[in-house]
């Protein structure tokens, strides 16, 4: 579903990768400043590598090679970055809508439904809870029908319980919707939860793609440099 075969360079740091990504859930895991939310980027279009190809499902959206370069609004993917940023002037319903493509799924009730935030649309942001805000970030983004869905530590400030919650909201959106994600990640646990596939970076290069099964056999071939 998702090719990358790039180089970026961003000052002292050089980030090269060639990758094929399949249909379900990759796990980009590695410590802090391998190069994973740098790959986000380049794959929104929010940073431009130095060369080669990005291909989003049968769609070149970034080619040195052919000047081929889409600005973010035409690669229809959904970013989550880590600082989930809602409207507070706009209740639920209209964060949630904003950005949706006129005539495209997914539908927002099956959306609302499947993050179990139908009671919650009439609803000021100042209201909501953390974990009802991630929730509201992850269907804003799956409201503009991308064709993968890109997540930066979606989780990362919230605690393990309500990570453990949260989970399961995203699994279905694998299973339901059938939208691939590619999910940044330090911890562990989340990968052995929700990762169908693992790409372990370290200093801007693959280090391991493997299944999550492989990657959990071959755990001492992850890098252990603290986060």
């Amino acid at each position: 579903m998702i090719a990358l075969a790039f180089t970026l360079q961003q000052g002292s740091f050089h980030l090269a990768i060639d990758v094929r990504l399949g249909a379900g859930v990759t796990s980009l895991f590695g410590p802090s400043g391998a190069g994973k939310t740098t790959i986000l980027d380049a794959i929104a279009g929010l940073r431009r590598p130095s060369a080669g190809t990005i291909t989003v499902g049968d769609r070149v959206v970034f080619s040195s090679e052919a000047q081929i370069d889409l600005p973010p609004y035409r690669r229809h993917v959904g970013y989550v970055p880590q600082d989930v940023a809602l409207f507070p002037h706009m209740n639920v319903r209209r964060n949630m809508l904003y950005g949706r493509r006129p005539g495209h799924r997914p539908d927002p009730a099956a959306v609302a439904r499947i993050f179990e935030v139908e009671t919650l649309l009439d609803r000021g942001v100042g209201e909501l809870s953390g974990g009802q805000r991630q929730r509201i970030a992850l269907a804003r983004a799956l409201m503009s029908s991308p064709e993968v869905l890109l997540l930066d530590e979606p989780l990362a400030a919230v605690d393990v319980e309500l990570r453990r919650r949260i989970l399961p909201y995203l699994a279905r959106v694998r299973d339901e919707l059938g939208t691939p994600i590619v999910y940044v990640t330090h911890d562990r646990a989340e990968v052995a939860s929700f990762a169908d596939e693992v790409v372990v970076l370290d200093d801007g290069r693959v280090v391991q793609h493997a299944s999550r099964q492989e990657w959990q056999d071959r755990s001492d071939t992850v890098p252990e440099r603290a986060p």
